[in-house]
């Protein structure tokens, strides 16, 4: 991953960017920067998890949709153990985020971690904010159905993050909601950037506004950053944290950058699920 921001594309695409469409094209494009790549070796890890495809009418687009996901059962085969959407971010597809996916299996959960619209084996096209909640509402209720007597948690990173925090103020069956390297709005990223002097704010259309939205979440909110993050400043997930106002816990993992923070902070999150949700 280069150290350029992912984010900091949304500076450009505004600055350079003629005309409404063109402009907002250019956002979800380098906000999200599609592909069906993974990073190094991570494709391999995933070799055993089992296809999910959810099929549905989008009311974005008015087409139809078919998801690609990835599910990992626990490796303790109780059968009212919990479950967990995976939310990934930007530029990889889903077996990029395979490492983290069988972290939080060795944490106790299952798993059910999606593709977006435009990503991996999903619909093609380029994905839109609001196509990405769409994504991860249909998913929520996919396991939902499938589950419905397990408890269910959202988990999201980085741009995942945001659709997270979108999906849990927007249902009231989950458990609990953990974000990881998360960010209170793109204009608070854009701001935070090399250019973020410029007053680029209102151009934005790609906003993923998660502090107005975090105020809704019911359940407890797990938020957690790593603090050698050069991507997102953990300013912006204390932000976030600080706007909450239901039962919430931050962890600040010491020397966690945007990629490696779970990897290095693992029994940081064995703790705080167990304080935060009764998990061991």
């Amino acid at each position: 991953m280069k150290r350029w921001p992912l984010f900091a594309a949304a500076v450009a695409a505004v600055v350079l960017s003629v005309g409404c469409a063109t402009l907002d094209q250019q956002q979800r494009a380098w906000i999200f920067q599609p592909s069906d790549r993974s990073w190094g070796g991570s494709a391999a890890l995933a070799a055993d998890m089992d296809n999910v495809w959810i099929d549905f009418p989008s009311r974005v687009t008015g087409e139809p949709v078919r998801l690609h996901g990835l599910w990992l059962a626990a490796q303790r085969k109780a059968a009212d153990g919990p479950v967990l959407l995976y939310l990934h971010g930007a530029r990889w597809n889903v077996e990029g985020s395979s490492p983290r996916i069988r972290r939080m299996q060795e944490l106790g959960f299952s798993v059910l971690a999606i593709d977006y619209r435009g990503f991996g084996k999903s619909t093609p096209g380029l994905p839109s904010e609001d196509m990405a909640y769409e994504d991860a509402r249909a998913a929520w209720s996919w396991l939902a159905a499938k589950y419905p007597q397990r408890a269910r948690y959202i988990f999201g990173h980085s741009l995942g993050a945001a659709v997270a925090i979108d999906l849990a103020s927007q249902v009231d069956d989950e458990r609990g909601t953990i974000v990881e390297g998360a960010f209170s709005s793109i204009p608070d990223v854009a701001s935070s950037m090399k250019w973020g002097w410029l007053p680029i704010g209102p151009l934005i259309t790609q906003r993923f506004d998660s502090i107005a939205k975090v105020t809704k979440i019911a359940s407890p909110l797990l938020v957690v950053h790593g603090d050698n993050d050069q991507l997102i400043d953990s300013k912006l997930g204390r932000k976030l944290f600080d706007a909450a106002q239901g039962r919430k816990r931050f962890v600040l993992v010491e020397g966690g950058s945007h990629h490696n923070t779970m990897a290095m902070g693992l029994g940081q999150y064995r703790d705080a699920l167990a304080e935060m949700f009764s998990l061991r």
